[in-house]
């Protein structure tokens, strides 16, 4: 399976589907993935897309000459949701685990987020001009992201497919950018 499949079909289908029979903009993926029978999908879906990102910013930290500062954040963001993914959300019957959930997929995400930055930082410290645009798409999905949330007042599966979509079409761009 190439990652180019991976990238374009199988992960913008795959969230798009966990999410296709709900309102996007009153419920989030921690609701949906608490539901019966959406549990797995849940599962499978956070362990594909977190290994996906996980092995991609791992490669393009490897093909660049000085390894980004806060290189550990990807590592960081994969080890929380795989806690996030584990943590029961069921705010009624279990609030503190409940808690403890919403805090690894916030900060899981925000790792990514930084993790993505750092490299997208030290690529445009280094090749002064070729990846500035990437600098510029960080600072565009952010600013959705700011719309979504703010849209919803609260993470919104809107906000989850957005971000979970343009990262990582941004992270297999600039896998093959840095790849060529």
């Amino acid at each position: 399976m190439s990652l180019g499949f991976v990238a374009y079909l199988l992960i913008p289908v795959c969230t798009l589907l966990f999410a296709a029979d709900s309102n996007w903009f009153t419920t989030n993926f921690s609701v949906l993935g608490s539901e019966t029978g959406h549990q797995i999908h849940f599962l499978l879906w956070g362990l594909a897309v977190g290994f996906y990102f996980f092995w991609c910013l791992r490669r393009i930290a490897a093909r660049m000459p000085d390894a980004p500062r806060g290189s550990w954040t990807g590592t960081l963001a994969l080890l929380l949701l795989l806690f996030a993914l584990t943590t029961p959300y069921l705010p009624e019957e279990l609030p503190f685990q409940a808690g403890l959930h919403v805090i690894f997929a916030f900060f899981a995400a925000a790792l990514l987020a930084a993790a993505l930055f750092l490299i997208v930082l030290k690529l445009c410290h280094t090749y002064p001009g070729r990846f500035r645009s990437y600098l510029w798409g960080m600072v565009l999905i952010a600013l959705c992201c700011l719309y979504l949330y703010h849209l919803a007042g609260m993470i919104s599966s809107a906000l989850e497919i957005f971000f979970t979509i343009s990262a990582d079409l941004m992270v297999y761009r600039l896998y093959r950018r840095v790849d060529a």
